[in-house]
């Protein structure tokens, strides 16, 4: 399930992930909010944070999250990815690289810490 992130700077889209996210997920609530966002803003960041109960996505969420990626590739001004799964952080860091945007990596108990570098 995703839910969004309150009480960020109107820039900022939060979201945090729970449990297995799905194609629906990102089509009922990620895209929708990222659609927004771009209504009022060139430049978005986003601050992406997968909680301790999250267990992965399912195909349609992963072709989704390139999909949206890709739409607003030069969309992003910054990205933080909190999560305690390494497979994931390591993942993003090799491909955050490729992103014309700030990109950085988070663990869960630093998610004070990834509000402050978003909103910076």
């Amino acid at each position: 399930m995703l839910k969004i992130i309150k009480h960020l700077p109107d820039n900022v889209l939060g979201i945090s992930a729970e449990g297995k996210i799905t194609g629906s997920d990102y089509e009922t609530v990620l895209i929708p909010a990222v659609e927004q966002k771009m209504k009022t803003h060139k430049k978005i960041r986003m601050l992406y944070h997968l909680g301790s109960q999250f267990t992965g996505f399912d195909l349609a969420a992963m072709l989704d999250d390139t999909k949206i990626g890709m739409k607003y590739f030069s969309a992003w001004d910054r990205v933080a990815l909190v999560t305690d799964h390494e497979w994931i952080n390591t993942f993003a860091r090799f491909f955050g690289h490729m992103f014309p945007c700030e990109f950085q990596t988070f663990k869960n108990a630093e998610l004070d810490e990834a509000k402050k570098w978003i909103e910076a």
